[in-house]
């Protein structure tokens, strides 16, 4: 591991313990044994982390945003020289390959980097007109909650914004994956990020949230992770008025045309699907493909999710590793079960890989009924369902027929189906012909149960701030 396996608290610029030395275990998912431990925060240990969020809070926001970006750019160039570790530390913790992990780092480099280099403008008065304008300011400590699937990615998505802006930070790390938050502190701290400005917490997630959310010190919550558990965190926050950048759970469709181009679609799907075990709330999970075209599509579609090769995360030959944790391997099974029992037809997997490790393989289901759980509940995992449409109205009205709205996809050259498409599709983000991750300059949120708020680009910077209307004046400078 990075440091050793016993991994802790940083609160007021200092790694220690939790008040009561209690740890919880951290579980290597491709061999289900503990391999380290991480402190677990006491009612004490976050009041003293909530105490130096707001005394740091002045002399933060009043730092010249580009002093602030400045620290935002060299942690970033610090975090580059760490990647080849700390991918290895990642992989052990999360089960996703070497390769899944040094990408993810590399893009979480780059959310520190663009938001450090826009700091300044992003932080400048907004002229609107004769004697108006807009002055950006940071809205106060942030408390921000980050998952363990993406867990680079997304700490840097939400810490890198909320710094640039001028705002403290309790940042919770996932304990399934606290390596990751430290390589990042660590990599601010060297940086120069003083005492206070980010504090980082583990422990029990209710107790944490709770506890943080019920102080009026916190003014922003931003969660990334399940539906279920975003609607809780955002009725405690509504207790104090908290705003909230809430990304949450996704069912993303994928439409394939009937002029789609099959030896593009398929691989772009299945790569982006069966990276990190599916677990990715922007993974496409029920494809929708044009009549004509489905018999082709299926058999080579199956044909190429067989030819995955499972194996431990460390092995370069690897291109799925294990789930998570035990609990991913419930879901599958429950969906699956239920799909097949209700008259799905499972083409490939299906079943849990007798190894040690949480491996579960890809598995495509058809004929799945509408009432069938797997195409209401976001699956978070290695499963795809096929089904044909005839019309793109059809297919349009299936893609959007359950509650998430965070991302949807669609193969096709036709000009007028693009558009058609991208107009009605209920989604956050629409691509065309291809599935990638979000980069550092786009915004991104979710509609419908996928959460409100954005991250990244601009938007993500304004998220954490309070742009102040200023009418009458003379002038400005």
């Amino acid at each position: 591991m990075s440091d050793a396996r016993s991994h802790e608290l940083f609160i007021n610029g200092k790694w220690r313990a939790g008040g009561s030395r209690a740890t919880l275990p951290v579980i290597n998912p491709a061999t289900e044994k503990v391999f380290a431990s991480v402190a677990s925060a006491t009612v004490s240990d976050l009041d003293e982390a909530l105490a130096s969020a707001e005394w740091s809070r002045k002399a933060w926001s009043s730092r010249p945003a580009k002093k602030r970006g400045e620290i935002l750019v060299a942690a970033a160039r610090i975090l580059a020289t760490k990647i080849e570790a700390a991918a290895r530390d990642l992989s052990a913790e999360q089960g996703k390959t070497i390769a899944e992990a040094t990408g993810e780092y590399t893009r979480a480099v780059e959310t520190l980097e663009w938001n450090g280099r826009h700091a300044e403008e992003l932080s400048a008065p907004i002229p609107m007109g004769p004697n108006r304008m807009i002055v950006p300011e940071p809205l106060g400590v942030v408390a921000a909650f980050t998952p363990w699937n993406y867990p680079a990615v997304l700490i840097a998505r939400k810490l890198a914004p909320a710094l640039a802006a001028g705002c403290p930070v309790i940042l919770k790390g996932a304990e399934e994956t606290p390596s990751v938050a430290i390589h990042i502190v660590k990599s601010l701290r060297q940086a120069g990020i003083p005492e206070g400005v980010v504090n980082l917490v583990f422990g029990v997630p209710v107790h944490i949230s709770r506890h943080l959310l019920s102080s009026p010190i916190v003014k922003v919550l931003t969660f990334t992770g399940s539906t279920a558990v975003g609607k809780q965190l955002a009725a405690l926050a509504a207790k104090n008025l908290q705003r909230c950048i809430l990304e949450l759970g996704g069912h993303s469709p994928v439409i394939v045309c009937k002029d789609a181009d099959l030896t593009k679609a398929i691989p772009a799907i299945s790569e982006y699907k069966f990276e990190c075990a599916g677990q990715s709330c922007n993974a496409p999970s029920r494809i929708l493909v044009a009549r004509p075209l489905y018999g082709e599509f299926l058999s080579r579609m199956t044909e190429a999710v067989r030819k995955i090769k499972i194996g431990q995360p460390d092995d370069p030959a690897t291109e799925m590793g294990p789930m998570a944790n035990a609990r991913r391997i419930e879901a599958m099974r429950c969906l699956t079960k239920d799909a097949f029992d209700r008259g799905a037809r499972i083409e490939t997997g299906g079943t849990r890989l007798d190894r040690p490790g949480f491996y579960w393989p890809p598995t495509i289901l058809t004929g799945v009924p509408k009432d069938a759980r797997v195409l209401h509940e976001e699956p978070f995992g290695p499963i795809l369902t096929v089904a044909p449409f005839n019309t793109i109205e059809e297919a349009v009205e299936e893609a959007n027929a359950t509650d998430y709205g965070l991302a949807a996809y669609f193969f096709t050259d036709a000009a007028d189906t693009q558009r058609k498409l991208t107009n009605s599709l209920s989604a956050g983000a629409v691509s065309v012909n291809y599935l990638k991750g979000v980069s550092a300059d786009a915004p991104y949120g979710g509609v419908k149960q996928s959460g409100y708020g954005y991250e990244g680009g601009e938007q993500g910077v304004r998220s954490f701030q309070i742009l102040k209307m200023v009418n009458g004046l003379s002038s400005f400078g």
